[in-house]
Parts: C-alpha cells; structure tokens; sequence
C-alpha cells in the first residue's frame, strides 16, 4: 500500500468535508461577534483558518486535490488584499511542498521499475525527497557516471487518487470558486481530470523534456535539465540547482524579480515557437532563477516538469498575434471579424465590436508599452472588473465562449500572468511577444519594408 490515500471513499470524505468545516466556523465566528468581538478580527480568524483547513487537506492528499491547488496558486495575485494576506502563505505552500512518501515505499517503486538491483544504477540516492508534486516526489542522487540527478517516483495509485479528487472538487466547485475572483473553476477542473492519462505517462513527459532539452542546450537565457533514463513511472533527470521562483517571490531583490519576470515571459512565447510545445503547468515550483557572480543580464531560468504540455506545432495560433495587433491599431470590428471565425463569439451573439475592444484593452495593457510593471494591484483590478455584475465586462464576458482549442493557451497565459504580478516584476512583455508571437509583427514588418 501507498501512504497516498487510494480509497475513493477516504478521499471523498475529506474533501467533502472542507464545506462543512467552513460552514461551522461561520457559525462559531457569528458567536463571537454577538460575544463583543470586533467583525475585523473574527472575519480575519476566520479565513485564515478557512485557508489553512483547504490547503492543508490539499497538500495532503496530493492527487487530483493537490494538482488544483497548484493549479490555483498561481492565481493568488488576484485576491482582494483584505482577503490575500489569510491565504497566500498557505496558497504558496502547495508550490513546492507536500507531505513525503516513506523511503520503503520509494524503494519498491524503484524496484519495480528498475529492477531488483536499481542501486547500481546510482553512487548514491537521498531517501529524502528533495521536492514532492501532486503525482510523485522527487530524490536527489548521483547516477552511475557521476553525473548528480533528480528522480522522479510516481505515486502508487496516483491515477485513482487524481481522478477521484477531481470528481469531488468539481462537485464543491462552488465553495472553491470566491477563492478567485474572475476565474471560473469548473472548466479548470475538468481540463485536469481531460489531461490525467498524459499526466501519468512519464515516457510522454520525457519526450517532451528531450525536445525542449535540445533545443535550449546551448541557450543563454533558458536552462533545461537533460533525460537521463526513464522507465515507466520513473524518470531520472540532469540535477538543477538555482533559486525556486517561490523564494524570489518570497524574498529576492528588485533584480531578481526583473529577471525572472523577463525570462518567464520569454519562455511563454518563445518555447511554443521554438519546440512546437507549450509548457503547461507554470507555476513556481517548475522554475529556478539560475545566477552567477555576473550581472544579472547573464542569469538564466531553469524550467522542469514536462509532464503536460499543449501540442502546437507551428507554434502559438497566429489569430492570437493577429487579433491583438489589431486591437493596438483600434480596429474593433476586425477584433470581433477574428474572434467569430476563432470560435470566441457564437454565431447566434450579437455583441458591439467597440464594446469588445474597451473589454480587452485593459488585459492586454502589458503588450502596449516598452516595459509593463506586473503588480497585484494590476492583476485585482482586471480580476475585478471582469467578476463583478454591475460592470459591462462581467456581462459581456459572459456572452464569450472560449474554444477547446485556446483553453490550454489561456490558461497558461493567466497562469504565468500570475506568476509576474506575484513576483511584482518589471519586464519587457512586449518585445517577447513582437519577436515570438506569430502575427502580432507583421504590422512592424510592413512598415521597415
């Protein structure tokens, strides 16, 4: 047995216990208000025990419940800042940590997959795990050659525990979804429980590491780690050392931050064009900031976990890069042209082009200047606008579908867009997006010819 709890029933208890936990509290947090006590101080009390019950179940369980935290994290720019403060330590709990699994265990897996004498395989391998994701944890240790690796174990039951989680979160979609303003949790749960079986494959994940492995191997920018081996549920990668994102995050320095904020722009569009694949699950703890003694125009971005990816062989869709230039350029009813054709708009939708320009100019601000400072305030702002009823963006956002197609890219996109504002960096969006973005140049183009 796997200390990762497999019985769907556990499992679901737990989960389905989050609501009633919550509601309790609300009841006990109302006695105390009638009791004398500030609303302030009981609100306060009351969602950072709220926070800490949610992520810690989470964590937890890793599966499924641990995928969409992580997943979610990433979004924590966006909360009111009177709700932030209860829930970002425990949101960002979840980027790179979760209970481990017991070295025992560990050794099976790696038995079973390598083989009876997988210890030849290694000089030497670190029972303890040097970071733990939703499906698996990872061990540092030295492969046969010398070389220091990082070993990727899979879960036993990790599959059962992904689906079952997924199930019941989308049944308290609704106690999860204030959370994030502006983000709709439904559709995110059911595009993880589409992309489990490609989660669990290793060999796939290793295929899409190798491409992006050799393709940035002589990279000034971007380091990523090669595949070493990989059998089944084990994949055995180059060790990457650097600063995880969460403490630049967390602590860096003004440099710091801008120079991973660059590079984490450039790798949303640049590693599209240039694999054909698109990095899907960008949050912090898939990034390390790599520096030397040199300045930091010299630093590189580590990036790991190829276990999701979106296929997209010509790169990013050119609509993308089209539809945005010509919003810059103020043509609205070539906008709305493209967003029909793409599937955005449905054929039986009337909406007034202007009125969809003035909804996405505001979100596409960082693509207007030389250099956008990417702040939470930002990030509340457009979360705000878009959720709230009495605004015209919540109604016409309502009346927009977003295809099967874009959802990986949108959310990716709003993913690393979080991540930016969290690290509160100040990067050349735009000059990744004219050099990277099918389309978005073509106007530049024209005009030097």
């Amino acid at each position: 047995m796997s200390d990762l709890p497999r019985k769907a029933v556990t499992r679901t208890a737990r989960l389905a216990a989050l609501p009633l936990g919550i509601a309790g509290r609300a009841t006990l947090g109302l006695g105390r208000r009638i009791g004398g006590r500030s609303a302030e101080t009981v609100t306060a009390e009351l969602q950072q025990a709220t926070a800490d019950q949610l992520f810690k179940v989470l964590g937890e369980l890793k599966g499924g419940a641990m995928k969409f935290g992580q997943a979610l994290s990433v979004f924590e720019a966006a909360l009111p800042e009177e709700v932030a403060g209860p829930y970002r330590a425990a949101l960002t709990k979840l980027q790179d940590a979760a209970p481990p699994m017991p070295a025992a265990k560990v050794h099976a897996v790696l038995a079973e997959h390598l083989g009876h004498r997988w210890r030849d395989e290694f000089r030497a391998f670190d029972d303890r795990p040097a970071a733990a994701a939703s499906i698996g944890q990872v061990h540092k240790a030295v492969w046969h050659d010398g070389r220091e690796v990082a070993v990727k174990v899979q879960y036993p039951g990790a599959g059962d525990a992904l689906l079952s989680d997924l199930a019941q979160l989308s049944r308290v979609a609704w106690l999860l979804g204030p959370l994030i303003p502006g983000l709709d949790v439904k559709p995110l749960i059911t595009e993880l429980r589409e992309r489990v079986a490609e989660e669990l494959d290793y060999e796939l994940e290793a295929e899409a590491q190798r491409r992006h492995a050799e393709e940035f191997a002589d990279d000034p920018d971007i380091r990523v780690p090669r595949v070493v081996a990989q059998a089944d549920r084990v994949l055995v990668t180059e060790w990457m050392g650097g600063t995880p994102l969460a403490e630049v995050i967390a602590r860096g320095t003004r440099e710091e931050r801008d120079r991973a904020g660059q590079l984490l722009a450039r790798f949303l569009f640049a590693g599209p064009s240039r694999t054909g694949l698109l990095h899907a699950d960008p949050h912090p703890g898939n990034f390390r900031l790599l520096k030397d003694d040199g300045p930091a125009e010299g630093w590189r971005l580590g990036v790991m976990d190829f276990g999701t990816v979106d296929r997209l062989p010509g790169g990013l869709p050119l609509p993308i890069g089209d539809s945005l230039r010509m919003a810059l350029a103020g043509d609205a009813a070539g906008v709305l042209e493209m967003l029909r054709e793409e599937g955005f708009v449905k054929p039986s939708i009337e909406l007034d082009p202007d009125a969809v320009l003035d909804y996405l100019l505001p979100i596409i601000e960082p693509a207007t200047v030389e250099s956008f400072h990417f702040t939470r305030a930002w990030m509340r702002a457009q979360a705000a606008r878009i959720a709230d009823p009495r605004s015209p963006a919540y109604n016409l956002g309502k009346q927009l579908n977003l295809p099967p197609a874009y959802l990986l890219i949108h959310r990716v996109t709003l993913s690393t867009i979080g991540v930016l504002c969290q690290l509160g960096a100040q990067a050349p969006f735009r000059a990744e997006m004219l050099e990277w973005l099918p389309g978005f140049a073509e106007e530049e183009v024209l005009e030097e010819s």
